[in-house]
This record gives structure tokens, sequence and C-alpha cells, in this order.
């Protein structure tokens, strides 16, 4: 997926997650041990309608990167990988992959869209800090 305009409302490899650390309400749990919230997911199928895909899924990982060592990653995904563990939120496929799973567990997704910010925001219980400007964590 090519980013366009403010990267930050779209689910993307570079930008538009950051850790906030507070707790989110109105919540779907999954078996991937992700939560996505109901903004979220909403906010998920308007952007794959956008773009006249249905056929894609949000996948959530954890890659190597960043200030701390851990770099989110949020992007739409046509792939399946042996080991994914997916999961339906409200019309939206949430795939999370084998290795990302023990650092998701318990996370959820939300999206904000207020004056200060807008973008997507993980909650995620296992981490252990996460660097100044919010896209890295340990």
């Amino acid at each position: 997926m090519t980013a366009q305009g403010d990267t930050t409302t779209r689910p993307d490899t570079e930008t538009g997650v950051t850790d906030t650390g507070t707790g989110v309400s109105d919540i779907e749990t999954g078996v991937t041990g992700i939560v996505i919230t109901d903004h979220a997911a909403a906010k998920v199928k308007a952007l794959l309608e956008q773009e006249g895909r249905t056929d894609l899924a949000l996948r959530v990982a954890v890659q190597p990167g960043g200030c701390s060592g851990l770099r989110y990653q949020l992007y739409f995904d046509d792939r399946s990988v042996d080991g994914d563990q997916v999961q339906d939120f409200g019309g939206v496929n949430v795939v999370v992959d084998k290795m990302s799973q023990p650092y998701l567990s318990g996370a959820s997704v939300d999206f904000v869209d207020t004056i200060e910010k807008q973008g997507f925001t993980i909650d995620n219980p296992n981490a252990g800090g996460s660097c100044a400007c919010g896209d890295s964590f340990h």
C-alpha cells in the first residue's frame, strides 16, 4: 500500500502508530490476543472500501527497529503465512504473524481523531517502555 497525504491517518509501515500507554474502551477480543476497537475496525473498513480492496487484511506486526529496539507495523496484506492467526473484527480480518504474537498479546489498537492528533494507536501491556517519539518500544 502506498501512503498518500497524511500517513498518520492510514495503517502504514512507516508512521501513524504510537504506543499510548492508556486504556481503550469498547473493544472486541480475538483469538490473536490482540484487540481492535470498533472505531479502529470501522476506520480500517472505510480505508479498504476507499481503495476498492475487500480482499485485503490488516496485518499487525512487530519488527526490530526504532530508538527502543522494536517497532509496530500496520499495513494491508493479501498474503497468508504459516503460523498467522486471523480474527474478524467488524468485517475486517486482522492478521498477526507467529513471531509477533507474544509481543502483541493483550495489546489493543484504536483510531483517534481529535484536534491534537489523528491516527492508529496501540496500547501494549507488554511494552516495558517506549522512546520519546512513541514510534518504538522495548
